[in-house]
């Protein structure tokens, strides 16, 4: 296959299920990466943040409430579809359904780069420190 078949090559997307639904990774570069983050009604993500990964998340369907904390003042904002959020490194947040929710997720390629400081399914590393 020459580096032009490539260019006509219709991409894989890659299905992860998680616990509170499921990612659809529908490109990866090495510049940005970008999902489809399915959140079943009721579920959600950890309380996290990122040392250096930046994402910006639309809401395709559904409604979340995402909460947000910024040097200790902690938010609850409600995003409905077609509303988005931008989540800068060192931000803390978390998505919680509401209904079943699909999310658009553009970020910049650091996937492996979660601090989890809350997490309902057992997913924060005991003794653990933020």
């Amino acid at each position: 296959m020459s580096a032009d078949d490539d260019l006509f090559r219709i991409k894989d997307i890659q299905h992860v299920p998680k616990p509170w639904g499921y990612e659809l990774i529908f490109a990866k570069t090495s510049r940005y990466v970008g999902k489809i983050l399915h959140i079943n009604r009721g579920e959600s993500l950890s309380l996290q943040y990122h040392e250096m990964k930046e994402e910006t998340l639309y809401v395709v369907s559904g409604e979340l409430r995402l909460t947000i904390e910024h040097e200790g003042d902690r938010r609850a904002l409600m995003l409905r579809k077609g509303e988005s959020f931008h989540i800068p490194p060192r931000l803390i947040h978390r998505m919680e359904a509401v209904a079943d929710t699909d999310v658009a997720e553009v970020s910049t390629p650091e996937l492996e780069d979660v601090v989890r400081l809350e997490d309902r399914y057992g997913r924060v590393p005991a003794g653990s420190k933020p």
